[in-house]
């Protein structure tokens, strides 16, 4: 009889991946991201074992929503979503809640709206906030990783 294969935690070498989300719609790349970061690409994946990649994704403000695209004077992917999604917030202070429509976010924290959509894709629980800690999300091409060489993947 053979056992199934389980990773052990010091058996695993993460690999560093470039991804370019230009051009991509949020909830299908975060998706293809999760899968990455939880270790389900590869043979060895394990449920209670981070297997997964470190990924560095730039160009988080060239990402696009889905929807039906509208004609708008400043974004040129402009689509009906951008103005019906709403990313709410607590500051901690009484009365503190925030409301930010999706147009609003991408201008002003791009990072965080495939962090927030890749977060809530990942398991809830100690491990998934282990993996989400992987997630290199940054605005425009330029990120501090080079000297992990980051093997560049089309998703």
């Amino acid at each position: 009889m053979t056992k199934s294969y389980l990773a052990k935690p010091g058996e695993i070498n993460p690999d560093w991946i470039l991804v370019d989300a230009s051009g991509h719609v949020v909830g299908r790349l975060a998706v293809k991201l999760a899968t990455i970061l939880m270790g389900k690409h590869k043979p060895q994946y394990t449920p209670h074992v981070d297997v997964g990649d470190f990924i560095v994704v730039i160009n988080a403000e060239k990402v696009r929503f889905g929807g039906r695209r509208m004609a708008h004077p400043t974004h040129p992917n402009f689509t009906s979503k951008m103005l019906s999604k709403q990313y709410d917030y607590y500051t901690g202070y009484p009365g503190g809640r925030k409301v930010v429509p999706a147009a609003e976010m991408l201008e002003k924290r791009p990072e965080d709206i495939l962090r927030l959509a890749v977060r809530r894709m990942l398991p809830k629980n100690k491990l998934g906030r282990h993996m989400l800690k992987k997630l290199k999300v940054y605005k425009g091409n330029e990120h501090p990783h080079q000297s992990q060489v980051p093997t560049p993947r089309a998703l």
